[in-house]
């Protein structure tokens, strides 16, 4: 094993075991039987080590979504990548609240890639056509909610007692973010919002690409423009015409 990797598992084992969630350097040098110099030589300082060490913890967790096999539905490994993070969460709170601690200057790695695992389900979802909203912004809402769900689970247990709470926020960002049905008030449903995402998922992978880059940028505009319009406010067609022919 090099030295890094003995730092590195030092401080994993001694962040594990801290009643607080911090580690000095001092002890991950004692416990890897080197010099606080090499650690600072190999580290930067305590901050590089940390960001290391969550990177080598979350590992675990991350080499397993990359192992996994995609079902056929994207929306059943959506709620699975989702509880394994709450568990993992649990299972590693002092390492969980390290990665989205905000005080830590050297931002791990692993957060960029938990993001693009879930980012790539969902572009299949959108291709699907079963999503609402776009892509990026479902995996904004779903990573925050579930970060939020898991760090309150980890730092107030008494106020969150019951780890049932996960799979209530999982089904509540879930339903937000997926296309429902025609009811009553709606009657085209979410059906225009899907067609959207469907299309903005879909236009990367036409082969060979029929927009310029300017052509694509201002095609997305127009999609992303049309969930948000207001159907009762836009005029008729025969307004419309008459609009074109009047001006």
């Amino acid at each position: 094993m090099s030295t890094r990797a003995a730092l590195i598992e030092a401080a994993a084992a001694l962040l594990a075991q801290s009643p607080a969630g911090d580690v000095s350097t001092r002890a991950v040098c004692e416990a890897a039987g080197v010099q606080q110099p090499v650690l600072y030589r190999l580290f930067g300082d305590k901050d590089g080590l940390l960001a290391a060490t969550v990177d080598h913890v979350w590992d675990q967790y991350l080499g397993m979504k990359r192992a996994a096999a995609k079902s056929e539905d994207p929306l059943r490994d959506i709620r699975a990548g989702w509880d394994s993070h709450t568990a993992f969460a649990l299972a590693h709170p002092h390492a969980y609240t390290l990665m989205v601690s905000p005080g830590l200057r050297a931002v791990p790695e692993a957060a960029a890639e938990a993001m693009r695992i879930l980012r790539e389900d969902l572009d299949r979802l959108a291709a699907q056509g079963r999503l609402r909203v776009a892509p990026e912004t479902a995996a904004r809402m779903i990573m925050s909610a579930n970060t939020g769900v898991s760090l309150s689970l980890i730092t107030r247990p008494g106020l969150y007692p019951d780890t049932s709470l996960s799979t209530l926020v999982r089904d509540a960002i879930h339903a937000a973010i997926l296309a429902g049905p025609a009811t009553p008030a709606d009657p085209a449903g979410d059906a225009r919002a899907a067609a959207v995402t469907t299309l903005l998922a879909s236009v990367g992978d036409l082969t060979p690409e029929p927009f310029t880059a300017a052509e694509s940028a201002l095609f997305g505009e127009w999609l992303t423009r049309i969930p948000a319009a207001d159907p009762a406010e836009r005029p008729s067609p025969a307004e419309d015409l008459k609009d074109r022919t009047t001006s």
